[in-house]
């Protein structure tokens, strides 16, 4: 190590054995532009070292207060994905007399699905999408073959009873038996493509919705909640048929909610194992404002259509925090530096499984280098050209996803307009 690095080196380590906060205030100014012939900053090194401390307090400080639009109060948001028709009740899950008793009941509804996609149909005047909401009458016939369906146990209305509208069909039914506890139960269905075909011949005025984006943005925001728990449970299922730590066979316990391995000896069956249970795969997806406060930085994949510019994101490392994710995955695609981050808001995404976990955050540096491996483009755009695209749909330069994405509720966050605007 050469005497500048040393030097460097010393003054980190004192800061981080010292912990002089004065130092990094705002009244004392740290020079955070300072570099080596390496052209290393001093947070460069703490990062290189290992110091996590020091890089954090460097990241968030630097001399300068933390930006006003990181002090608002950040009220809870629900965004699309997120709201439901249900209440989930994992205390059933267990109870096989209660469980088997619901499928058979009258009031209780099906969802149906194929290949991850939900049946739907067209209703009302001005024709919405809406899910087909089916009894146990419609679908008895698909699950006499275990070999045919997949059934998950969704939960049970919220509120109190109401009497199971069945949209796609009416039929005349018999006498209800009595409700013991008043609970309306709801299933996921997921049925194979042989199965599917049978029941759209039967139902004409039915269909499965595909491709699932952007087709599942149409649904009602509560029945989107619904397809966002079903679809990811139905995907883990279709994923794990067969144990991840032996290969042998599995089967389905708890309502659909955990996979139990069919070998006596596998480990799986020793304790608790996240294997056996449906995955969630978080990924920070972040607003990330120039230093001045007047632009934002956003990207776009060779996949999006073109024009489309959107928030960056990426997965959530093991043994990382959301912050450092944030600026890593940030500096990894764009070049750009990152410090402070604020947690904003979620969303569950059923593509298949993953948690978005929105943030706003403050670029510490300016130039855009671009990993091509990662995105196709980035760039810095002023607030004016946000507003300017989301008030008066001016698409001519660039336009962001749409309303029900967490990108779109980042952006508008971040130029200080209301969510539902």
């Amino acid at each position: 190590m050469d005497t500048e690095n040393f030097l460097l080196y010393e003054w980190i380590k004192m800061l981080y054995l010292q912990f002089s906060l004065p130092i990094l205030s705002p009244v004392y100014r740290c020079d955070r532009s300072i570099v080596n012939r390496s052209n290393q900053t001093a947070l460069d090194i703490a990062k290189f070292w290992g110091y996590k401390h020091v890089s954090t307090l460097l990241s968030k400080a630097m001399g300068v207060p933390k930006p006003f639009y990181l002090l608002k109060k950040v009220e809870e948001y629900e965004n699309y994905f997120s709201r439901t028709l249900l209440d989930r009740k994992s205390e059933k899950r267990t109870n096989l007399k209660w469980l088997s008793a619901k499928q058979s009941h009258p009031d209780t509804v099906y969802i149906l699905f194929s290949d991850l996609s939900p049946l739907v149909t067209l209703t009302g005047q001005q024709p919405e999408v809406r899910l087909c909401r089916l009894n146990y009458l419609h679908i008895k016939d698909y699950i006499a073959n275990p070999d045919n369906f997949i059934l998950v146990f969704l939960g049970v209305e919220l509120g109190t009873k109401k009497e199971c509208i069945n949209i796609m069909i009416r039929e005349d039914t018999k006498e209800e038996d009595e409700d013991e506890d008043g609970l309306v139960a709801w299933f996921a269905l997921g049925i194979n493509a042989i199965c599917a075909e049978q029941f759209k011949q039967r139902h004409e005025d039915c269909y499965f919705l595909h491709p699932p984006m952007p087709a599942l943005l149409q649904l009602k925001e509560k029945e989107a909640g619904v397809v966002a728990q079903a679809r990811s449970v139905l995907a883990w299922h279709s994923r794990y048929k067969f144990c991840p730590t032996c290969g042998s066979a599995t089967k389905i316990e708890e309502g659909g909610y955990k996979r139990v391995c069919l070998k006596e000896d596998c480990p799986s069956l020793q304790g608790v194992h996240n294997t056996s249970y449906p995955r969630v795969d978080p990924v920070v997806i972040m607003q990330v404002v120039h230093p001045d406060g007047n632009k934002c930085l956003l990207g776009r994949q060779k996949r999006f259509p073109p024009g489309m510019f959107t928030c960056l994101a990426g997965f959530v490392e093991p043994g990382e925090t959301i912050e450092d994710a944030v600026r890593r995955e940030v500096e990894e695609e764009s070049g750009v530096k990152v410090g402070s981050v604020q947690y904003i808001s979620c969303q569950p995404w059923p593509m298949p499984s993953s948690l978005m976990i929105g943030c706003l955050a403050v670029a510490m540096s300016t130039e855009i280098k671009v990993d091509k491996n990662e995105i196709d483009d980035a760039r810095w755009f002023t607030k004016e050209q946000v507003i300017d695209v989301l008030t008066k749909g001016n698409q001519q330069s660039f336009f962001v996803p749409p309303s029900r994405a967490i990108a779109h509720q980042l952006i508008k966050h971040w130029i200080g307009m209301n969510s539902n605007l």
